[in-house]
């Protein structure tokens, strides 16, 4: 097998307390419990976009206040998944796991019996939070869990997969709920599985102490880089109600630098630091969280603005919108479960990662000459094949983000790649869908029918989605391109 995956040293070396090796079998379950625990939380951030119609209808949302439905999950889900890794850390990753995925079945029983939309918007804030404290710890458990570097590449490929197809899973499901039973139950689904999930997880995770509180208790670090990411996050999603060079934009985007500013300040100088600094140190690891930055806010463009092409434009409905989906869905799987693993291990994550790029890239470029009257088998059915790139690129880029953690810093490592996803997300939010709608009101203006002017709004979008992966290309091509001596 050539080195070509990263085998950096532990970016700690404070020892800890040996523990029995879990069987094969525990590992698998362990894998299991995860990936479901994983895919619940990633359904969840897409199976509500199909519903919000209905919600609206049924609770009487404003249209300003349903965006919140959404916003509200975002800003607890982003900011606070760096603090959730370290914590899990501190006090063990088993408990931040299960403590995790309990508060996000309660808050679905509350989403789901919501009879208001200050309810909702309550529970999916505390969604946001359970989601943070299980999914900053999964990676970082399993890592740990799979030492061997086949085995650990096979279960990076599971873990992926939960992220690179939930998305198009959930639009499915999310749409054949709606229309079948109703939007509650979009929520009440998560309940079996998040308590199976809690009793297995009880059973199979090993069971660990973390390092103690006093090895990262930086309350102040802490407030600094939640408040940070907070109103950063919410600065990024108001984007599209205030604009870019607004005073509010400006003023809440320069604080919240500030912020995280004096948080890496801090960290510098804490005796016990909540994110210590060396982590950063890997070039597979600033570079591996570079460039999903980049790779997340391009595939907003795929995940959101193809669905909303064939609902808005082609006149699908939910139901079909989902099915739609699905066959991006079944290659993303079968090529991250069946042959991802096999590929880093041949030829290495970091050429792996480009060729899932350079699919990628074609895909969005393909998305740029879709017409507004397509046929889907000859103009989307291709580009639904085409994101296979999904899942080349995603299990070799978690592999390089994770490549320089060690058994201490696992779940900061872990919740660090998270935030960066987040942020990603929020990023291609904000400036893909601004960037539409305000193309779409151009050609409106000029006398374009409503389906052209959506059509060419999203042709934009891809576009700039398009310059974002070959900048990806580029930083992974050039940061990425010593994987093996990088430590």
């Amino acid at each position: 097998m050539p080195a070509t995956a990263p085998s950096a040293p532990p970016l700690d070396s404070a020892p800890t307390s040996p523990s029995p090796a879990p069987t094969t079998r525990t590992r698998r379950l362990a894998l299991g419990v995860i990936a479901t625990g994983m895919l619940m939380i990633v359904l969840d951030g897409s199976i509500v976009t199909v519903a919000m119609p209905a919600i609206q209808s049924d609770l009487g949302f404003t249209p300003a206040g349903l965006s919140w439905v959404v916003n509200a999950y975002l800003i607890a889900f982003g900011s606070l998944l760096l603090l959730a890794g370290r914590l899990g850390d501190l006090i063990g990753r088993k408990r931040m796991f299960v403590a995790g995925t309990a508060v996000f079945t309660t808050a679905s029983l509350l989403a789901g019996a919501a009879t208001s939309p200050a309810v909702l918007i309550a529970a999916r804030f505390l969604q946001g939070v359970g989601s943070a404290m299980a999914s900053a710890v999964g990676l970082g458990i399993l890592i740990t869990l799979f030492t061997d570097p086949r085995e650990r590449a096979r279960a990076i490929a599971v873990f992926s997969f939960t992220g690179a197809a939930g998305a198009s899973i959930g639009q499915v499901l999310g749409g054949v709920l709606t229309d079948a039973l109703d939007w509650h139950w979009i929520f009440f689904i998560n309940l079996p599985i998040g308590l199976a999930a809690l009793v297995i997880a009880l059973r199979v995770l090993p069971a660990d102490r973390g390092l103690g509180l006093g090895a990262g208790a930086d309350l102040i670090g802490a407030l600094l880089v939640t408040s940070g990411l907070i109103l950063g996050i919410y600065t990024v999603v108001k984007v599209e109600e205030y604009g870019w060079t607004s005073a509010p934009t400006l003023g809440l985007g320069a604080l919240a630098l500030a912020l995280l500013a004096a948080f890496v300040a801090r960290q510098a100088t804490a005796g016990t630091p909540l994110m210590p600094l060396r982590i950063l140190r890997s070039r597979s690891v600033s570079g591996a969280n570079l460039v999903q930055v980049l790779m997340v806010a391009a595939l907003f463009a795929f995940q959101i603005l193809v669905a909303l092409y064939l609902q808005n434009v082609l006149g699908y409905s939910a139901a079909e919108t989902g099915l739609a989906m699905l066959p991006a869905a079944a290659i993303i799987g079968a090529v991250s479960l069946g042959v991802s693993a096999r590929l880093n291990a041949r030829f290495g994550e970091r050429r792996v990662l480009l060729a899932g790029i350079a699919l990628l890239i074609g895909t969005l470029g393909l998305l740029t000459r879709l017409p507004a009257e397509a046929d889907y088998v000859t103009d989307l059915l291709p580009v639904m094949l085409l994101a296979a790139g999904f899942g080349l690129a995603l299990p070799a880029l978690t592999t390089l983000g994770m490549s320089g953690a060690g058994d201490d810093d696992a779940g900061l490592a872990s919740g660090f790649f998270n935030t960066t996803q987040q942020i990603g997300m929020a990023l291609g939010v904000a400036v893909l869908s601004t960037l539409a709608a305000t193309r779409t009101d151009h050609l409106r203006a000029d006398g374009h029918s409503r389906a052209e002017a959506l059509t060419g709004g999203y042709h934009l979008a891809f576009g700039v989605g398009t310059g974002l992966l070959v900048t990806a290309f580029a930083v992974a091509f050039f940061v990425l391109r010593r994987p093996t001596t990088d430590a």
